[in-house]
């Protein structure tokens, strides 16, 4: 079983930082083991399992788990919109919202700045096409099969992908990255792997295999824009709480994940956005930067 651990820079430290992992042994034994392998592809990555993890975090006594988690990963309270002790369940801790102003927005209403949809370690591609490597070298986006459209992947060719992996420490709201008007999201079902970079390391097809959901977005300042939610292991549910076809802000929440870690995925078309310096510097060498939602993911091109 591999050792190796998971870096990332952090953007307000400007330091770079080893991942705490959450259940570390189980995801490098499920994904690193031939025995493993095999409990993963017969057991693991079935939906059933990850509802009935997700419907144990709905029952009562698994708010026992919330003063733990808080104390052990040592989250900050103070910016919960609810008490710590109101809480019913671990799920509703789980995709708790925050104070309003806890996440700032960079720039002004219809500026040419896009923000990070969510908290998470992001990792950057300037052209999708073009990279050589994402979680290791030599591993291609294909997003014809992840936007599960031929015709509507032509129209990113040569885009810019941003991913935003959540662990389940992490704020678990999910957010619009760019002002505009939002379609109706189109579910495209699939299997439940896991997100985390032990798992794409071998495999990076996990991301267009999952369960995920297509939004296409309609920006003045950045045009098309697909924002696309990922469910992973012990996420079965992806809810997305904005209204179709009704104009959003840049910020504005548009919806959430149940327990577990997690991914968004967002494409611009080419020459759309220029993603900032430091995505790009560490995303280069295949490493993710560690930002929080509102924060600037770049400027339109």
């Amino acid at each position: 079983m591999s050792t190796e651990p998971i870096h990332y820079f952090n953007r307000a430290k400007k330091s770079i930082e080893t991942e705490q992992i959450y259940g570390e042994s189980w995801l490098r034994w499920t994904y690193e083991t031939s025995l493993g392998q095999v409990a993963l592809n017969w057991f693991v990555k079935r939906a059933l399992v990850s509802r009935y993890y997700g419907w144990r975090m709905n029952w009562r006594f698994s708010a026992q788990k919330i003063l733990p988690f808080i104390t052990h990963y040592n989250l900050d309270v103070d910016e919960f919109a609810k008490n710590p002790f109101s809480f019913k369940t671990f799920n509703q801790f789980f995709y708790r919202a925050l104070k309003s102003g806890a996440r700032p927005i960079a720039g002004q209403a219809g500026d040419r700045v896009a923000v990070l949809p969510a908290d998470g370690r992001h990792l950057a591609l300037q052209n999708v096409d073009a990279a050589d490597g994402f979680y290791a070298k030599g591993q291609k986006f294909s997003l014809a099969s992840f936007l599960g459209d031929p015709a509507l992947a032509a129209e990113f060719a040569g885009g810019s992908l941003l991913i935003s992996r959540l662990c389940p420490v992490d704020y678990h709201r999910f957010h619009f990255p760019v002002s505009g008007q939002p379609n109706e999201p189109r579910l495209i079902n699939g299997v439940l792997y896991s997100v985390s970079p032990v798992a794409l390391r071998g495999n990076l097809s996990y991301l267009w295999e999952n369960k995920r959901m297509v939004t296409l977005v309609d920006s003045p300042q950045f045009g098309k824009v697909a924002v696309c939610e990922i469910g992973a292991t012990m996420v079965g549910t992806i809810l997305q709480t904005f209204v179709p076809d009704r104009a959003v802000a840049k910020g504005d929440e548009k919806g959430l994940f149940k327990f577990g870690g997690s991914c968004v995925v967002t494409i611009f078309q080419p020459g759309r956005i220029k993603f900032d310096a430091d995505l790009l510097e560490h995303s280069a060498q295949q490493r993710e930067v560690y930002a929080k939602m509102g924060e600037q993911l770049g400027e339109a091109g």
